[in-house]
């Protein structure tokens, strides 16, 4: 052991700055060797921004990201050479645009090796000089996922391949880095340092996922039973809890979004992060909306603004937990002019006491999470751990007590209409008002509220 005698001031400042540059060169190290580089997989994104096709718009700026702490999170070891089979769903229209800054990046240490290409440092690359292409997995206007070899190390991965000609380096960046930023928890899909470009796209690489994603496993006009929906929604809201503890909102979770790692959905996986923005973030709408859409977006026109809130995330877990357990969508669109929507809001809203007929089979706790998480007003939505409180309560109900809970709202409804027009015609008010004005005048009254 050397022992070092500080015999002078100067003695001690270069001490110190020794000290730093082992501290510094520690840090880098771990941080490089916390990922060992193995190459991976996701399926397609269903929306999309618009840079990714070559419009306007800058980035959204996210300041000091570093890589999360394991005292944040604790990341399972990697499953390797899992067979797998992913299916990419039809993309919507929904697309998207942001007035937003670049992304700040971690820093990666540079190697010879393409598995250890970063964002900041894509190297160009021949794709089949380092990868064995084995098959499509997803193809989208986004580009397309497929399923490698890597010749180095033997490692069955996916591949997510974006086109330079729709595709802004930018985009691409920011994408790469929020995978790889969030990546360390444990429902959220691995994204490793791999990263690099060939002459016609970019390229990087994600977990090699065994199953597909969770669409495929929620029988259409059925759901799934009570208890794997809890498991799924139990993981999904830990997910998106720990992206908001990050200020970061998904903006884009759906059943496509979600990967399953094991048959009993024990270990599911939030994935894709094309659309995740800093919250507080302005983005601007540009095209269509989908099921999962919240109404401040639904509502919004071309163009338009959108303030970036996890209210959004919120909205959308509520949908994603209503088509687990039915197999339905519980509406086309959250507007006004959907009937079924329209139908929810006023009960949600407590303008009537009838329950939609499609929320019916749902248990008394669970319909008060859907009432404090659907709110039409994003600040007035509950947070994303608001499902642990209901994690053991009965989702479900019985058939006997959806039949009797059908006649008695019947009947009390009914009731309630006899009164309040017996009441209004005492007062000289008449009820029978032509019925298109009368839905156009509650319209009108919703929108202004």
């Amino acid at each position: 052991m050397h022992h070092l005698h500080l015999q002078s001031s100067a003695d001690g400042c270069r001490l110190n700055q020794f000290v730093t540059f082992l501290y510094g060169f520690a840090k880098e190290n771990f941080t490089s060797s916390r990922r060992s580089g193995q190459p991976v997989q996701e399926v397609g994104r269903g929306t999309e921004e618009e840079g990714r096709s070559g419009g306007g718009g800058g980035e959204e700026v996210v300041r000091d990201m570093a890589l999360p702490s394991q005292n944040d999170v604790t990341k399972p070891p990697p499953q390797e050479n899992i067979p797998a089979t992913l299916l990419s769903r039809p993309t919507s229209s929904l697309r998207y645009s942001g007035s937003e800054e670049e992304v700040a990046r971690p820093r990666r240490s540079k190697s010879r090796s393409p598995r250890c290409s970063t964002s900041e440092n894509l190297q160009m690359l021949n794709l089949r000089e380092h990868y064995e292409i084995d098959r499509d997995l997803g193809r989208g206007t986004y580009g397309k996922v497929v399923q490698a070899t890597c010749k180095d190390t033997g490692t069955k991965i996916a591949l997510k391949i974006l086109p330079k000609s729709s595709t802004k380096l930018r985009d691409f960046q920011r994408e790469f880095n929020f995978s790889y930023y969030l990546s360390p928890h444990a429902n959220i899909v691995d994204s490793y340092n791999v990263a690099f470009e060939t002459r016609a796209s970019y390229v990087f690489a994600l977990e090699y996922v065994p199953m597909g994603d969770l669409f495929d496993f929620i029988p259409p006009q059925i759901g799934m039973s009570e208890a794997n929906t809890k498991l799924v929604i139990r993981q999904i809201s830990s997910a998106v809890e720990f992206m908001h503890s990050k200020k970061l909102v998904h903006r884009d979770i759906k059943p496509e979004n979600i990967l399953v790692m094991c048959p009993d959905f024990s270990r599911v996986k939030l994935m894709d992060f094309g659309m995740t923005r800093r919250e507080g973030a302005m983005v601007r709408k540009t095209n269509g909306s989908i099921p999962y859409t919240p109404p401040e977006v639904c509502e919004a026109v071309r163009n338009e603004s959108i303030l970036v809130t996890t209210g959004a995330d919120v909205w959308a877990t509520s949908v994603l937990l209503f088509c687990m357990l039915t197999g339905n969508f519980p509406w086309e669109n959250a507007d006004i002019g959907d009937v079924y929507f329209k139908e929810f809001i006023l009960w949600q809203r407590r303008k009537t006491t009838k329950i939609p007929s499609q929320w019916r089979k749902f248990s008394p706790r669970i319909l008060k999470f859907f009432r404090k998480t659907l709110d039409i007003k994003p600040n007035r939505r509950s947070s994303a751990k608001e499902i642990s409180k209901y994690i053991s309560d009965p989702w479900l109900m019985q058939a006997t007590d959806i039949s009797e809970q059908e006649s008695d709202s019947g009947t009390e409804s009914e009731q309630q209409v006899d009164q309040l027009s017996l009441m209004l015609r005492d007062h000289g008010i008449d009820t029978r008002v032509d019925k298109r004005l009368r839905e156009r005048r509650i319209s009108e009254w919703l929108l202004s509220l």
